[in-house]
């Protein structure tokens, strides 16, 4: 799927639920949220989603910081958004069992991206003279998370500098 029908999306969800927060995001969409220890070591699974008789869950590595449960609930809501209905699929997150995951975990990144960080204050930040890397801190998001927010303010027609990395769809696992 596009980066403009992603945003959409995102745009559909932030009119609907009129809510910015994941954790309350995730109530209101009727999301059973569960968080569990799964280790703060590098290969630790950082959270999933699971969709089995009509029941959405999402389970959130409570061993990680605040910061980054935080962004991890919003990547498996992307997936709840963009792929609930995909065939066959039940569960998504860090290991790879399907071909097409890196295009889902993609996807997943784009719609977090676009959702927890605006628009405008991503702008003002850069118009500061702020780097990419000093905007990644102000913004208490993972350089890798901001390159994916770069990628849709170009496709909505911002003139915006390449960043000094390229993150991968699987970024998030390595992150800690």
């Amino acid at each position: 799927m596009s980066i403009e029908y992603i945003c959409g999306e995102v745009a559909r969800i932030l009119k609907k639920y009129d809510e910015d927060d994941p954790y309350r995001l995730c109530r209101s969409m009727k999301i059973i949220l569960l968080a569990e220890a799964m280790g703060n070591f590098p290969k630790a699974c950082k959270g999933f989603y699971l969709c089995t008789a009509r029941k959405q869950v999402i389970t959130i590595n409570s061993d990680l910081p605040e910061e980054l449960q935080r962004i991890i609930l919003m990547h498996e809501i992307g997936h709840a958004v963009l792929h609930h209905k995909a065939s066959g699929i039940k569960a998504f997150h860090d290991f790879a069992l399907f071909d097409e995951a890196s295009v889902f975990e993609y996807e997943a990144n784009i719609f977090a991206a676009d959702y927890l960080m605006d628009d405008d204050e991503v702008l003002d930040l850069l118009n500061e003279d702020l780097s990419f890397f000093g905007a990644a801190s102000r913004l208490n998001v993972p350089a890798e998370l901001l390159d994916f927010k770069f990628r849709v303010l170009k496709r909505k027609g911002y003139k915006v500098i390449d960043p000094p990395l390229t993150a991968n769809s699987d970024f998030l696992k390595n992150v800690r």
